[in-house]
């Protein structure tokens, strides 16, 4: 525990303040309001208590996981350049000013978390005033105590609002039928609240929404056909309202990216839908809770990616089809139904704890012996029981095998056919042939999904890299899947750039997806730290080369992290998915197991859906990873290296080894290099002492970043690395020469 010294006062130049995820605590010191350069004032995840500042210069403000407590700061009012305002996870109570649309160039507010509101009509009569923050794009005010109805001002908002998120509050009322006109809206957030009436066909007009959340509310009547028109829906959540009618299809049959359908605890009747398996990405599907009947339609044999199915509860019919069992779901519901016939074997039935049939089901018989079923009856026709004579038996048994040797032989001597794939971005067919040349193919082979091959497009005057998915592997198809949603909306100078997408069916009639990345003729950050015998020795990557690298792949991380609509996580940082340019720029690739989250929830879709699993996902596991990928880069030591066992690991060798043998575990080439860069240029001490400190620093600031704690790790590390780089090009270091323990008690 400690507080920030009021000597911060005296740095009349700083302009930029992050004090996030430390133990400060008690009061922010007046002399702060004194920096009227400040900008960027980040105290998230403390334990601060009295704010009481004025900054009216200030950009970005985010006191987010403090304790701070009390009525709104009526100063805050008066920064009128302010772009971001985090308040999140406090104690703050009371009403939100009315004049806080006197913040006209707000682009983001987070109050979520706190007690705001009392639950009387006029909670939300300030959204009205933010119709004059004419660049809002997030306004994230759930989890408070607001009540009242939701004021058809919602529909004034900034036309670039993205994310709308009013959940866990006290709101009663409709849905507005001006909700429509917040046509860019990503995410809508209403869940958990008293909201009653129908969803409005307007909402249809949303047609850049990924991710709808109504859930725990009063909503009845028929779900709008028109949700089936916003096509980039990724997530529709409506448990627990009172919804009736039949399942449109159009809510089912149109919407490709739908990664997650919940709509439990409803009273919808009919049958499931036969286009439900046009939802080729769908990974969790909840009816749980309903009045539907029938039998569980075939086409659901297309849900190749689905991995929890709950169909409990419902008046459902019929035998179980054996299908289920080859989805690789793990876990499938099917309890207090009406099914009879004999339980499959395969797959999910085989795991007693991930297949749940309990309740009505009484007619069921088979199945694995832990289910205690009765045996089912033997299928007897006297009318088939001697349908050939005996001696026809070998002939029949051996007839297949000897067509099959046959068919093998003829296809041997055959050529097998250009497979034509169809491109989705280039709009042109493009066979496998044509995208890796015979004469400068190369495969490299990647232990999980798939290899990557190196080919040319236009005659040559492109070359590309095409990663081909081995669809046989378990999860293939979801990495596809979420690559694809990623890279497809992700724009920066270090992300890898795709090109195109393909997919379609190879000569034997088997799934063939393509990716068609941008060439990196610099391979990839591994192959330069841990070269193999077969690849080139002769050349390293310099000290100022590596702390580039390590900026660039910190950009990419503050980009997904912070700087994109949702927050993106990678999943599988590593140097084997750093990939280098001509240039040596780096550029991250393989986001096959990204997940997006979910503004204030546990949800997250993609690769790894979770509903109601108390699962947080976080940022802070992308932190570890660069962490660790730092400490590799600067010692040249993998972290799966033999000498770390037990509780020995790569980030405490580090950790015990500084500051003082900081130079015994820097890789020796880095050091080779430099000091003979200051023989040269007959530098003395002075110089390999600045040496030393650059490594330190960048060692230290791998082993913060790969703390064992998430809430010990940075946020994000681009002023860390770039700090690190220009101590080593001598450039304008007197700006960072304040460092937090000067400025902290």
């Amino acid at each position: 525990m400690g507080s920030v010294s009021p000597q911060i006062g005296r740095l009349t130049f700083l302009r930029e303040i992050r004090l996030d995820n430390n133990s400060l605590r008690g009061a922010i010191p007046p002399e702060i309001g004194q920096l009227f350069r400040l900008q960027t004032l980040w105290l998230y995840n403390n334990s601060f208590q009295d704010l009481g500042l004025t900054l009216p210069n200030l950009k970005y403000l985010y006191l987010g996981g403090n304790e701070f407590s009390g009525s709104f700061p009526p100063s805050m009012a008066d920064a009128s350049g302010l772009l971001l305002l985090g308040m999140a996870g406090n104690d703050f109570t009371g009403p939100i000013p009315t004049n806080l649309g006197n913040l006209r160039d707000l682009e983001r507010l987070g109050l979520n978390n706190n007690r705001f509101g009392s639950g009387k009509p006029d909670d939300l009569s300030f959204i009205a005033s933010l119709a004059n923050c004419t660049n809002l794009q997030k306004l994230i005010l759930s989890e408070n105590q607001f009540g009242g109805v939701l004021p058809g001002s919602i529909a004034n908002l900034s036309s670039k609002l993205e994310e709308l998120c009013l959940g866990r509050n006290n709101i009663s009322g409709t849905i507005p039928q001006e909700i429509g006109n917040l046509n860019n809206l990503y995410v809508l957030a209403i869940n958990d609240n008293m909201i009653s009436g129908s969803i409005p066909e307007s909402i249809g007009k949303l047609s850049k929404l990924q991710q709808l959340r109504i859930e725990v509310n009063n909503i009845s009547r028929k779900i709008p056909p028109s949700i089936g028109t916003i096509t980039w829906l990724s997530l529709v959540s409506a448990v627990e309202n009172m919804l009736e009618g039949s399942i449109p299809v159009e809510l089912v049959g149109n919407l490709k990216n739908l990664g997650a359908l919940s709509i439990r605890g409803n009273k919808l009747t009919g049958e499931i839908p036969t286009v439900l398996g046009n939802c080729q990405v769908l990974e969790y599907l909840d009816l749980h809770g309903n009045l539907l009947d029938g039998a569980i339609p075939s086409s659901l044999d297309q849900l190749k990616g689905i991995q929890q199915l709950d169909l409990s509860q419902n008046n459902l019919s019929g035998q179980i089809p054996e299908f289920l069992g080859k989805l690789g779901l793990m876990r499938l519901n099917l309890s207090h139904n009406m099914f009879e016939g004999e339980v499959p074997k395969v797959g999910v039935f085989n795991n007693i704890n991930a297949f749940s049939f309990v309740g009505k089901n009484m007619k069921l018989c088979g199945g694995i012996q832990p289910l205690h079923l009765p045996a089912c009856p033997i299928k007897f026709s006297k009318k088939n029981k001697r349908a050939f004579p005996d001696k026809m038996i070998p002939f029949i048994i051996i007839l297949p095998i000897v067509l099959l040797m046959s068919f093998f032989i003829i296809l041997s001597t055959q050529k097998i056919p250009t497979v034509n794939l169809f491109c989705l971005t280039l709009g042109k067919p493009i066979s496998k042939n044509y995208l890796c040349k015979t004469s400068s193919c190369y495969q490299r082979v990647f232990p999980k999904y798939g290899s990557v091959y190196k080919g040319s497009l236009n005659s040559g005057e492109h070359i590309v890299a095409v990663k081909v998915l081995k669809l046989q592997e378990r999860g293939a198809n979801m990495s596809f899947m979420a690559e694809c949603n990623v890279l497809r909306i992700l724009r920066h100078r270090n992300l890898i750039k795709i090109i195109t997408v393909c997919s379609s069916l190879d000569f034997k009639g088997k799934d063939f997806k393509a990716l068609v990345f941008e060439f990196m003729p610099n391979g990839s950050l591994d192959s330069w730290l841990h070269p193999t015998q077969a690849e080139e020795q002769g050349s390293n990557l310099t000290l100022v080369q590596r702390l580039s690298i390590a900026i660039d792949v910190a950009s990419a991380l503050d980009y997904i992290h912070h700087h994109y609509e949702m927050t993106i996580r990678h999943c599988d940082l590593k140097p084997s998915n750093v990939l280098l340019d001509d240039d040596l720029c780096a550029h991250v690739g393989d986001f096959g197991l990204a997940r997006f989250l979910l503004a204030n929830t546990n949800l997250s879709n993609n690769a790894h859906f979770k509903y109601g699993m108390g699962e947080e996902v976080s940022t802070k596991a992308d932190m570890y990873s660069y962490g660790i990928m730092l400490l590799e880069m600067f010692t040249g030591t993998r972290p799966t290296d033999s000498t770390f066992i037990d509780n020995f690991s790569l980030h405490n060798y580090v950790k015990f080894a500084l500051p003082s043998r900081v130079m015994e575990i820097v890789d020796s080439t880095i050091i080779h290099e430099e000091v003979e860069g200051l023989n040269r240029n007959m530098g003395g001490e002075g110089e390999f002492a600045k040496l030393k400190s650059c490594l330190e620093s960048i060692l230290r600031l791998g082993v913060i970043c790969s703390a064992e704690l998430p809430h010990e790790r940075m946020d994000r590390a681009t002023h860390g690395t770039q700090k690190c780089y220009l101590q080593k090009l001598n450039s304008q270091s007197h700006l960072f020469s304040t460092t937090i323990s000067e400025i902290t008690d």
